[in-house]
């Protein structure tokens, strides 16, 4: 009996874990697709749309909004569901800060095509981001990336020089946040999409921002604690309290955090000798 009930718990576990396998792909992605004569519409932002031959059977679909005399341009990355069709009126938040906004949907988002892979997903991006900087310097690039868009973002930015990285609800791993939910499961070998975050964070050598909900139940709030340990030199953590994982622009403390960092109001450096950093008491006569 012993034997039987071993043989059928390793051949359910072993169906689960061929399930997670070469099914994840519908569970780290839930894309909304568009038709190709779909027009997108926002009230009161300007922009154009692109369809940009990457590959033979590859396009991508992106918006960019544009405003006049633009600071420089954010490069934002989105998260794991829907098109950029519900995600373009965040663009407004970086528009009225003075930056053009760049959004683009993966591989079999929108209007966009492609077998996604782990690492085709890195380079059609980094193709993207060799467009945007063959136009403007990289020290005008933000890269802003959420919750799924946050690794992606991350590699971006320890692969080239932009001028600042903004993380919004980023995951240490998706291969961590996947152990979350399936403790029992071989991740290391399963997980296709491992995007480690804390790798690339490491090598990313302009000011990173991180911006976390303090009540995310998705991705909690320690996980930008431990990323902010990765390179914490160049790391400033804001949390906003309260927050959750899809609703941060729902809090006005999101936006002041927000334009605080677009527009640099904010001390970047100080006086060490008039600081209490490295204070040592004085040892009494």
């Amino acid at each position: 009996m012993w034997y039987s009930i071993v043989i059928g718990f390793l051949i359910v576990y072993l169906v689960i874990s061929m399930a997670v396998y070469f099914f994840q792909d519908f569970i780290f992605f839930r894309p909304e697709k568009l038709p190709k004569d779909f027009a997108f519409n926002y009230d009161n932002l300007t922009f154009d749309e692109y369809i940009l031959d990457l590959k033979e059977d590859v396009t991508m679909s992106g918006l960019h909004f544009k405003v006049d005399k633009p600071k420089g341009v954010v490069f934002y990355l989105k998260g794991n569901s829907k098109s950029i069709k519900g995600w373009g009126k965040f663009a407004v938040d970086f528009n009225r800060n003075g930056y053009d906004v760049l959004m683009v949907d993966y591989r079999g988002f929108g209007k966009s095509t492609g077998k996604r892979t782990h690492t085709a997903l890195k380079e059609d991006l980094q193709l993207i981001y060799n467009m945007i900087k063959s136009k403007v310097p990289e020290k005008f690039i933000v890269l802003y990336g959420r919750s799924l868009g946050s690794g992606f973002a991350t590699k971006l930015a320890s692969a080239n020089n932009p001028g600042l990285l903004i993380l919004d609800a980023p995951y240490y791993s998706l291969s961590h946040v996947a152990k979350r939910y399936l403790p029992f499961m071989p991740i290391a070998w399963a997980i296709r999409f491992p995007i480690p975050t804390f790798k690339w964070l490491k090598y990313v050598k302009c000011p990173i921002h991180i911006i976390h909900g303090t009540e995310d139940t998705l991705i909690p709030f320690k996980s930008s604690i431990k990323l902010g340990n990765v390179n914490s030199d160049r790391v400033r953590l804001h949390p906003i309290i309260g927050g959750g994982h899809n609703n941060l622009h729902n809090f006005p403390m999101y936006h002041q955090v927000l334009d605080e960092i677009l527009q640099k109001e904010y001390h970047t450096s100080f006086d060490i000798e008039k600081s209490s950093l490295n204070f040592k008491r004085k040892a009494r006569k």
